[in-house]
């Protein structure tokens, strides 16, 4: 049974997320010393802003504050920090987010609504093939939703595939949650022990940190690997830590279901105005219901469209498209604009491929520099490499083949919780 809020109509939405807000603005100015000091310096009077239009009227809230102003932000005093999470540092210095105890809570009934939306329940087994440690938000998040939803739980942690297969075979969980691209190690390494895993006892997988699909909701070249070799539900799921809340697909797969009572969304365009549905823009949020760092009208920095047709599962609440890039990663190559996931889903389709990064860089004139770093059989993938990446993306970036060691050395250069297969250097 679909939860109430799922099923109300957009109007009884809104006011639920503009009664949300309006909380939210008091509480900003009454605990917050970044907020209260944006409120006054632009002469902004809170009692004012009623609706969700009258949003725009709030200058944004960007990453750089978050990142030079961070402890400003805290809105309680530092006893009532029950956790301390930080961001991955994928777009400059990791930034740390401090929940309260009934932050948690929030956090564990969003990933409990995540893992509804997915169609889980208390009779699944999930299997973690994530990290719980490094303050890392989404290991917590999941690890509360799971226990909130009564389901068992197999902590196996990231990496080693033949680790994850041997649990799968011991424990048969129900569900993973993973990185798609690690799914590809899996099952080469499944082919390379004989194992047949549509045997197993595995029926789905969400997916996190990258893309499964295109923005027609199509499975992309690393979806459909997975699913040629596994024929396996795979659900695909968006969120960050400074959001604190997820998106998360239904079984229909189009697009991460919005959860209204927890989070108010724009996708604006250059002009700081909200985009048509359908139409690509910048995604802005609005956490609502958070004690100890509640942001108002962040930039995440994230590329993406939304979707405001009922969807087929009976739910009436809006969708995010899968994530086009990020604004800070857009690359102009040779004249050609285009965002690292459209290369992803060139290289992703490639077996001979081990592993990759991709390296962008600034030169001497100003423009972007584009270097893939390539582990795999060089000799088959030479010739038709470049061809290829001409054919699809219209360019011919520099190719590099080295060791596999280089290129994880590469993706992991930061020190960071995942391999991070984009290394921009331009800064």
């Amino acid at each position: 049974m679909l939860p109430e809020i799922d099923q109300a109509l957009n109007k009884d939405i809104r006011t639920i997320q503009e009664n949300g807000l309006r909380n939210l603005l008091s509480y900003l100015n009454a605990k917050s010393p970044y907020y209260k000091e944006l409120f006054l310096s632009n002469g902004i009077d809170i009692n004012s802003i009623h609706t969700l239009s009258d949003l725009e009227r709030i200058p944004p809230t960007t990453k750089d504050d978050l990142q030079l102003r961070n402890w400003d932000f805290l809105c309680v005093n530092r006893n009532q920090i029950a956790e301390y999470c930080t961001t991955s540092g994928t777009l400059g210095n990791p930034v740390t987010i401090a929940l309260t105890a009934n932050d948690l809570d929030r956090l564990a009934y969003n990933e409990h609504q995540s893992f509804l939306t997915a169609g889980a329940s208390s009779d699944d087994i999930f299997q973690f093939m994530l990290s719980l440690d490094r303050q890392f938000m989404a290991g917590i998040a999941y690890y509360s939703g799971v226990r909130r939803l009564g389901a068992g739980l197999v902590r196996v942690g990231p990496g080693n595939a033949a680790m994850q297969l041997d649990a799968i075979n011991r424990f048969q969980p129900t569900i993973l949650i993973a990185v798609p691209s690690f799914l590809i190690s899996v099952i080469k390494t499944a082919k390379e022990k004989n194992i047949n895993l549509n045997k197993t006892s595995v029926k789905k997988v969400i997916c996190i940190g990258e893309n499964i699909r295109d923005t027609d909701f199509a499975f992309n070249t690393l979806g459909k690997r997975i699913r040629d070799d596994w024929n396996i539900e795979l659900y695909s799921t968006y969120a960050s830590t400074e959001k604190q809340t997820a998106f998360t697909e239904c079984s229909h797969g189009t697009g991460g279901h919005h959860i209204p009572e927890l989070i108010i969304y724009e996708v604006l365009d250059e002009n700081n105005k909200m985009v048509e549905p359908g139409l690509a823009g910048e995604l802005v949020i609005t956490t609502l219901a958070v004690e100890g760092m509640p942001l108002l009208r962040y930039r995440t920095g994230d590329v993406c469209s939304y979707h405001i047709e009922p969807c087929q599962c009976g739910r009436m609440t809006s969708r995010l498209s899968p994530i086009i890039g990020r604004r800070k990663h857009m690359i102009k190559y040779n004249g050609t604009t285009l965002y690292p996931q459209t290369i992803y889903n060139v290289l992703n389709i490639q077996e001979d491929i081990e592993d990759y990064a991709i390296v962008v860089t600034k030169n001497e004139l100003g423009t972007d520099n584009l270097e893939l770093v390539i582990a795999g059989d060089e000799k088959s993938l030479q010739q038709n490499l470049s061809k290829l990446l001409q054919s699809a993306l219209r360019i011919a970036p520099a190719i590099r083949f080295t060791a596999l060691a280089e290129v994880q050395q590469l993706q992991m250069r930061n020190a960071g919780r995942k391999p991070n297969k984009l290394i921009d250097l331009r800064s």
